[in-house]
């Protein structure tokens, strides 16, 4: 197994470490509900320094950016970033990223963890054309997530640049910490605000340190990975490998938002005429009507019981304190309202379509 450079940091914190992805990873430290209640109420801190990260560039970056990604690369300016997905020759989906313009010819692609070999040789096949640079420096950066509504005020004082000044989306690279020259991100996957930091692995625990002194008197903890999934999926916040993968079409999954036909890109014209048919299937958000739990593969049945759909991701929301998730359900029931069932063991638990995010901030 892999490890961060922080892997000794979180097993003397008392962090319940599990393998995920191919590294050893916390997983929660004092537990998930606490965790969670601290990202959404205070500041926490993520080492998500697992995801993988990718350098195109040069005079021909953008155009294979635009041929592997969904969304319209172009435009993007120096200092923002955009979400997209990868999609397949076959209607799926590679992966899903963020795509950062970092200089005029320079873009850093930031992946799932899981899927950075797959995602490279992917990108690679479509690079005999262009001819980009591409560096892969997912083992050489960290990364981390300081997330929640006070993370502003909280790191403030480690950066000369106005941290309440970079919007949703936008970065700089700058001084952080003692450090020059990292990207600020004010980009997450939690929805209660916050910052991502990339720096190099060299750099990092000095980074940690000092965000931990900087946020002492907020209440700063760090965060593990069970509670950046019920974060996440609080959110509706698509994971890769459970509500979207190899088999999963963009507009299944409601990304055709990030879906763009202004150019043209890995099985555009064949997704360019599914966006004209109604799809037979559509991710959506449910809340339990009772008690119970979803979790991922358990079946969708309608009252009779028969299996209309699988549940992707469910929890136990620690926010709304009931059930909630996300499957694929017959677009008949796609729309808010809808009534269908979670069969959980022997029970058949009663749910509602909902619009997700299920937390809104108040």
């Amino acid at each position: 197994m892999k490890t961060t450079a922080l892997t000794e940091t979180h097993i003397a914190l008392g962090a319940k470490m599990v393998p995920f992805a191919g590294y050893n990873m916390p997983v929660s430290y004092e537990g998930v509900n606490s965790e969670h209640e601290t990202v959404r109420n205070g500041v926490g801190v993520f080492d998500v320094s697992h995801m993988g990260e990718f350098l195109i560039e040069g005079p021909r970056a953008l155009e294979l950016v635009q041929k592997v990604t969904s969304n319209d690369a172009s435009k993007l300016t120096v200092g923002k970033a955009q979400y997209s997905c990868m999609p397949n020759e076959t209607g799926g989906i590679v992966d899903d990223l963020i795509v950062y313009r970092v200089k005029e010819e320079t873009y850093l692609l930031v992946v799932n963890a899981s899927n950075i070999e797959k995602d490279w040789a992917h990108i690679a096949k479509y690079n005999t054309g262009s001819g980009a640079e591409m560096r892969n420096i997912s083992d050489n950066y960290s990364l981390l997530a300081i997330q929640g509504p006070k993370a502003v005020e909280a790191m403030q004082a480690l950066s000369s640049h106005d941290l309440s000044a970079i919007k949703f989306y936008n970065f700089v690279v700058g001084d952080f910490a003692g450090v020059e020259h990292v990207i600020i991100s004010a980009t997450g996957y939690t929805g209660s605000g916050g910052f991502e930091i990339y720096c190099k692995n060299s750099e990092v625990q000095q980074i940690w340190d000092k965000v931990f002194e900087a946020g002492e008197r907020f209440g700063i903890k760090p965060i593990g990975l069970a509670a950046r999934d019920t974060l996440r999926l609080e959110m509706g916040y698509c994971l890769y490998g459970n509500d979207i993968d190899d088999t999963t079409s963009p507009f299944e999954a409601g990304l055709g938002w990030i879906t763009k036909f202004t150019k043209e890109f890995v099985n555009s014209k064949a997704l360019e005429d599914e966006k004209k048919r109604t799809p037979e299937r559509k991710l959506v958000g449910f809340e339990l009507d009772e008690k119970g739990i979803p979790r991922n593969g358990y079946d969708i049945v309608d009252s009779q019981g028969k299996k209309i759909g699988e549940v992707t991701s469910g929890t136990m929301s620690p926010s709304l304190g009931k059930g909630i998730g996300l499957g694929y359900v017959p677009m008949v029931l796609a729309d808010a309202g809808s009534k269908i069932h979670i069969q959980i063991r022997k029970n058949r638990i009663p749910a509602t379509v909902v619009k997700p995010p299920f937390y809104k901030a108040t």
